[in-house]
């Protein structure tokens, strides 16, 4: 088991209490002390090989956000602090106030990354610019620099990724349909066609 602290200013802190969730980078764990300015969390396993936790140092930014009430707004997506996968910075497209990042992602999470789609990148709400097969490019306004710690990121740092749960339903759901595979990413690498559609029944209007 291991335990992580973490700072956070006073008006955050005093919203945990011991047992509450908080999101660190996106991932969400249970706060299990909570004084002295800080607050301790206590991670298996599983987080630390999924995640980039384990590989964070004394003094590291991290971005903090408190479980969201259910009679609020809901901003962004649905972002539940179940992290995917770790992705890779691969560079910055500088222009104008709002440079364009893109991520290195493993081929298994790019079915979950649509173009204009959200995704959490280190638990920031974010919307897809770019999907390609092997990475993914977002646009970051200047208020989006300015909360969080996007904007220290450089070339080949890590980062925590979570896709939208929506979709994540929508491709096992299919996967079962089709293949009869429930596994995450189970459509593989030949998508939806109307070939893969006429081949399982489906009327396709003579083109197959």
């Amino acid at each position: 088991m291991w335990e992580i602290s973490i700072g956070a200013p006073h008006g955050f802190l005093a919203e945990v209490r011991p047992g509450d969730s908080v999101a660190v980078c996106g991932v969400c764990l249970t706060a299990v002390k909570v004084g002295g300015g800080a607050f301790s969390a206590q991670m298996m396993e599983e987080t630390v090989g999924r995640t980039k936790l384990g590989a964070l140092r004394g003094g590291s930014k991290v971005n903090l956000e408190l479980a969201m009430r259910v009679n609020g707004r809901l901003d962004g997506h649905l972002v539940q602090g179940h992290v995917d996968c770790v992705g890779t910075v691969s560079r910055w497209e500088m222009g104008g106030e709002s440079p364009k990042l893109w991520i290195s992602i493993p081929r298994d999470f790019a079915p979950l990354v649509v173009p204009k789609g959200s995704v959490a990148i280190d638990g920031v709400s974010l919307t897809v610019i770019d999907a390609l097969e092997e990475a993914f490019s977002v646009g970051l306004i200047p208020e989006t620099l300015m909360r969080t710690s996007l904007g220290g990121l450089r070339v080949g740092d890590p980062v925590n990724l979570e896709g939208d749960i929506i979709g994540k339903y929508v491709l096992r759901l299919l996967g079962t349909v089709f293949n009869g595979d429930s596994s995450e990413g189970s459509l593989g690498r030949e998508g939806i066609t109307l070939e893969m559609l006429a081949r399982h029944g489906w009327d396709v209007g003579g083109r197959y």
